[in-house]
């Protein structure tokens, strides 16, 4: 590399905007959720799958919203919860979920809101909106 490219892509690093980065959510072990909620922290849970498309659209439109807007990670605490693993676990019967790509923000005793197996942007953002307004109002 010469001089002027070290230069250049130099300038162009500086220049260019950064991208918004977001931490990976959570991985579910029992006694997580419950800690969390006991800690008073806003909790959203996705229940998914690796070999679910529906899943996979879910967390395409919140990545794209969490990059948007810091807030939700600052405020919420996401937790990915492995269908295959814990979908008939007692937690997930205590909560009464019916299948996969089910997306639940709670607080406390209290759920704010759910949504199962719907991919829409304004609906996954209304959830996380929900979820935010409850975090920050505390």
């Amino acid at each position: 590399m010469n001089r002027r490219t070290l230069i250049l892509s130099g300038a162009a690093t500086l220049v260019l905007p950064a991208l918004p980065a977001f931490a990976a959510p959570l991985d579910y072990t029992p006694g997580l959720m419950k800690e969390r909620l006991a800690a008073g922290e806003t909790v959203f849970l996705d229940f998914k799958a690796p070999w679910c498309g529906t899943c996979r659209a879910q967390e395409r439109v919140l990545n794209k919203l969490k990059s948007e807007d810091g807030a939700y990670e600052q405020n919420i605490t996401f937790i990915n919860v492995d269908w295959d693993t814990y979908g008939k676990s007692q937690m997930a019967d205590r909560l009464k979920i019916p299948r996969r790509s089910t997306l639940v923000a709670l607080k406390g005793k209290q759920e704010i809101g759910r949504i199962v197996a719907d991919t829409s942007e304004r609906n996954i953002k209304k959830l996380m909106d929900a979820a935010l307004s409850v975090a920050t109002n505390a």
